[in-house]
């Protein structure tokens, strides 16, 4: 049996900012749409190219049972959505500020919340894994390894990914690493730019769990001072880059059931550039087809992808800058 690897990126919709990807990723239309023309569905062309989604908007809002449905009724039938923690679980301090709602009555009222939400998706067999990522100030400390445990135990039927910043996680790892494998969680390996606090993690995985990957980019210059939060993320990997990468996904799918890599790099899509050289490197069917537009913005990509036909309805609305 083929490994299962799959590859994707976080987040699959930026329709506003610099670094939207309309017009690079998603075509551009020309002109007013027509009426009763139907809405361009973002999720269905992004499906036709990659099986998994990591959803970021989880984070920020707890998505309507609804929603999830809908999500998994515009899918094909073997892919899967990875959904980021809702904002109040693992980010107190931005909780407080989105909302000026007190964190601390934090209970099992609000993990059956998030459980009822993403229950269709569980249903469909969609559901790849249930992302917590914490702050580079999560510190490993007696404290936060109780809430730690807590949060695992009340999500324990779902694959955990549990995203950790701090220097003094990898610091006592084999302790971290026993108290993951005890609830069947993974250990997100992270690619980011590092300082003097940040994680360390080499690029395999446990292999007693499944494998998740995310690769944040490595742009250091601002990944902690910026004008917009988007601007962190305005980093495109080299092929080079990334070959360590999927040669490390490669290996630890002799070991693991299951891999996800998600890159998170979302500035113009670039993130979805890099999640099609991870497909090719891996030996995967670049599947779907892009604009145009795509190869203009990524010439490495070009013999690789496959272009849409020319439709009469659609232009590519942006040029490489």
């Amino acid at each position: 049996m083929a490994p299962d690897i799959r590859v994707g990126t976080s987040g699959w919709s930026y329709p506003s900012g610099k670094g939207t990807w309309n017009g690079i990723f998603y075509p551009a239309p020309r002109g007013r749409q027509r009426r009763g023309a139907p809405k361009f569905d973002e999720l269905s062309f992004y499906a036709e190219h990659f099986n998994t989604v990591e959803v970021n908007s989880s984070f920020y809002r707890i998505p309507t049972v609804d929603s999830a449905k809908k999500w998994a009724a515009r899918t094909p039938r073997n892919f899967e959505f990875s959904l980021k923690l809702y904002q109040k679980f693992t980010h107190p301090d931005m909780f407080v500020k989105a909302t000026g709602s007190d964190p601390s009555d934090l209970s099992q009222r609000d993990v059956d919340e998030f459980r009822t939400a993403i229950d269709p998706i569980a249903r469909a067999g969609k559901l790849g894994a249930l992302l917590a990522q914490f702050p580079a100030s999560f510190k490993n400390d007696p404290d936060a390894r109780g809430y730690l445990e807590w949060l695992l135990a009340r999500f324990q039927e779902y694959p955990v990914a549990v995203e950790l910043r701090h220097r003094s996680w990898s610091d006592e790892r084999e302790e971290i690493l026993a108290l993951l494998k005890s609830f069947g969680a993974a250990w997100a390996q992270i690619d980011e730019p590092k300082f003097k606090g940040s994680i360390r993690q080499s690029r395999s995985g446990d292999p007693g769990a499944f494998y998740y990957l995310r690769l944040h980019g490595r742009n250091a210059a601002q990944w902690w001072k910026h004008d917009k939060s988007e601007d962190r993320y305005n980093y495109l990997y080299s092929a080079e880059e990334l070959e360590p990468f999927a040669e490390a996904a490669k290996d630890v799918s002799r070991k693991v059931k299951k891999a996800y890599l998600y890159a998170n790099n979302h500035f113009s899509a670039k993130s979805v550039a890099n999640a099609a050289i991870l497909q090719y490197q891996l030996g995967q069917n670049v599947s779907g087809e892009y604009p145009e537009a795509f190869t203009e913005h990524f010439p490495d990509l070009k013999g690789i992808v496959k272009l849409l036909p020319e439709q009469p309805g659609l232009i590519p609305s942006r040029k490489p800058s």
